[in-house]
């Protein structure tokens, strides 16, 4: 199963870190959180990804390019200019990168990297800047089970983020960023069926508006509550509780070995 994640929005509200590269790409403990996100899933073994990439997708190319040299070691013979590959840690990942335009809503991103998952009976969605304990596997056999076109993890969270009715089983209304407190919310960790692309119009379509409303309304959105960890790196202050987290030894989020 392939797992999509959006990296492609401005992530202006991490200016600190946005001015030069892209949300995706701040890091946590030296790594980006891009990769945190990718480590989850690949200890679920899930170990195939496409990337939307947007603002600043360079970076991201970048990294992945020269992943391999990053994560081996080497001896650099400057006067022969030849390189022996003593050792390597890189992951078992095959990565797809796609431009999805650097002004492109979350829905028309989705709607662009289709092609890659279409002969696919389900995929993975996720937001690039939101890390937690999610038991994919667990998401997965839901979706499967409950037979639906869309499912989405849930938590609770006091943050101003897009909340969730639901029965226990299926969301029952879908609403954007409300002022309650302690509500239900879309902490992405989707599974998807390929056929929600009917509802992707656009590079203006909003995924989180329209698309996942509709599917509400017809019954189609299904619920995996999460009450575990979950944190999206929004902030600085965001990103200095991950850091901290990730320097007590024990980030709840880490769920590989």
């Amino acid at each position: 199963m392939k797992v999509v994640i959006l990296a492609g929005g401005l992530g202006t509200r991490l200016a600190e870190e946005t001015s030069v590269k892209p949300k995706p790409m701040a890091e946590i403990g030296g790594n980006p959180v891009l990769w945190h996100i990718m480590k989850i899933y690949s200890a679920y073994g899930l170990n195939e990804f496409i990337v939307c990439l947007g603002y600043k997708g360079f970076v991201i190319k970048e990294y992945f390019a020269n992943y391999f040299l990053h994560r081996a070691d080497v001896t650099i013979d400057l006067q022969k200019n030849m390189m022996d590959v003593h050792a390597t840690r890189a992951e078992p990942w095959r990565v797809t990168l796609v431009d999805t335009g650097e002004h492109t809503q979350t829905g028309g991103r989705i709607r662009r990297v289709l092609p890659y998952v279409q002969d696919d009976a389900e995929f993975c969605l996720t937001y690039g800047d939101g890390v937690a304990n999610v038991d994919i596997r667990a998401v997965i056999a839901q979706h499967r089970r409950d037979n639906l076109l869309a499912t989405v993890t849930a938590t609770q969270h006091t943050e101003r983020f897009g909340v969730v009715e639901h029965d226990g089983r299926r969301i029952t209304s879908f609403r954007e960023k409300p002022a309650d407190q302690r509500s239900w919310v879309n902490a992405g960790f989707f599974v998807l069926s390929p056929r929600i692309g009917e509802m992707l119009t656009g590079d203006d379509t909003v995924w989180e508006r329209g698309p996942l409303e509709r599917l509400a309304g017809m019954g189609q959105l299904g619920v995996h509550l999460h009450r575990g960890f979950w944190q999206p790196m929004d902030t600085l202050r965001d990103k200095t509780q991950l850091e901290e987290l990730w320097a007590s030894g024990s980030p709840p989020w880490k769920v590989w070995t």
